[in-house]
């Protein structure tokens, strides 16, 4: 039988989420996503990331920045498990950060601008949607 990981040691083993890890670390909430949960994650791969400025992403991690990216972080994380069957279903969800995901499906499904490339990645303790763009609230990007 395959052991399975939580959402964190998932997204590491994929090996294309190295830079959400980083930040992951960064904010403070690798244990928290390693809790029982569940939880739904938009993970943005690494190739998302390369899309933010690098001097914007380098600040993002900084110490003085964490409330910030942390902010950024938890618009990717929805409270239980919403499997893309679920998602087909629904034109929002509310994330861990407090506002709402815009959900569409035209050309594929959408969370806000950023397209779905790989749904119902399983996990221990809930599931991850690999997205292509990360997702900036509308609080974080006022700054």
């Amino acid at each position: 039988m395959e052991k399975q990981f939580d959402i964190v040691d998932t997204a590491l083993s994929a090996g294309n989420f190295s830079t959400l890890a980083a930040a992951l670390g960064a904010a403070g909430l690798i244990e928290a996503l390693k809790s029982d949960g569940p939880f739904t994650v938009f993970a943005p791969t690494d190739d998302a990331f390369a899309k933010i400025p690098p001097q914007t992403l380098g600040e993002l991690l900084q110490p003085e920045n964490k409330e910030k990216l942390t902010a950024i972080l938890t618009y990717h994380v929805i409270p239980g498990k919403v499997t893309a069957h679920d998602v087909a279903n629904l034109n929002s969800a509310t994330t861990l950060q407090g506002q709402a995901l815009t959900i569409s499906r035209q050309d594929g499904v959408k969370i806000n601008d950023a397209k779905v490339i790989a749904p119902d990645v399983e996990a221990t303790n809930g599931v991850i949607h690999v997205i292509d763009t990360v997702l900036m609230p509308a609080t974080a990007v006022a700054a």
